[in-house]
């Protein structure tokens, strides 16, 4: 990623794995090598594909503990009374950090591919629920101890997406931290990808259901976003936002 003198930062698509099939360098294989787990450790890959395999399906007790049991050797680390649903895909789980006591419900994507150094991180406590997506295409993502994102939601991290303390969502929410250029004929997938910058929303902030988050963009500590609602300017802390786009009505008098 370049950073221009004066605007938003630009996004280096050569990595992209749409690219890359489009412009056939790699077989596809490679391609799914790459895009599950990377380069290195061709035996590391083919224990990855084998566990995740044969008990990432797996439903009931026995693949809760059989994932209990073989999963955490895949990951960057892996806390206490973690709880892996069914279903869940994995990509470049070595860069994903999971506390104690985090819950991935079924039919999740932890996907860490471009998450860099800071990694895909679910501090202690945090609740991802079901049909859930966390994609870190080129920057990471962390959510903090106690957050919970509601079922159906799509978390996209262009240049980081950060959640606090005990932030709420309810269902269906999305966070997007990343735009393209329409200014030419050219198909919009074909022209210049760029983000203002990452997402950031404080502690005890609550999203409601349907709440689109756009790049570059901070909810402040223990703000309320109404349902439906789309953010595309920072809100204050302990506000109360609603509408299309977001704006305040009023800041909770809180005790």
């Amino acid at each position: 990623m370049k950073t221009p003198a004066n605007g938003p930062k630009i996004i280096d698509k050569s990595a992209n794995i749409r690219q890359k099939l489009s412009l056939g360098q790699a077989s596809p294989f490679q391609t799914y090598r790459e895009l599950t787990w990377g380069h290195e450790d061709r035996g590391a890959f083919w224990r990855y594909e084998l566990l995740t395999s044969l008990l990432g399906p797996l439903p009931g007790g026995l693949g809760f503990y059989l994932r209990k049991l073989f999963y955490p050797r895949l990951f960057k680390s892996f806390g206490r009374g973690v709880i892996i649903g069914r279903n869940v895909v994995l990509r470049h789980p070595r860069r994903i950090r999971l506390g104690n006591h985090v819950t991935v419900d079924d039919n999740c994507v932890l996907d860490a591919r471009g998450a860099g150094q800071g990694g895909l991180v679910l501090e202690n406590d945090v609740l991802v629920n079901r049909n859930c997506m966390l994609l870190a295409k080129s920057g990471p993502i962390h959510f903090g101890r106690r957050t919970s994102l509601g079922s159906n939601s799509v978390v996209v991290s262009m240049d980081g997406v950060v959640l606090g303390e005990a932030v709420l969502t309810a269902g269906g929410c999305y966070l997007s931290a990343g735009a393209y250029r329409f200014d030419s004929s050219a198909a919009v997938m074909d022209q210049e990808a760029y983000t203002t910058g990452p997402i950031r929303i404080g502690d005890k902030a609550w999203l409601g259901t349907r709440v689109t988050v756009l790049d570059g963009v901070r909810i402040g500590a223990g703000a309320v976003v109404g349902a439906c609602a789309l953010v595309n300017r920072d809100i204050p802390e302990r506000a109360i936002a609603v509408g299309i786009p977001a704006k305040v009505v009023r800041i909770r008098e809180c005790t």
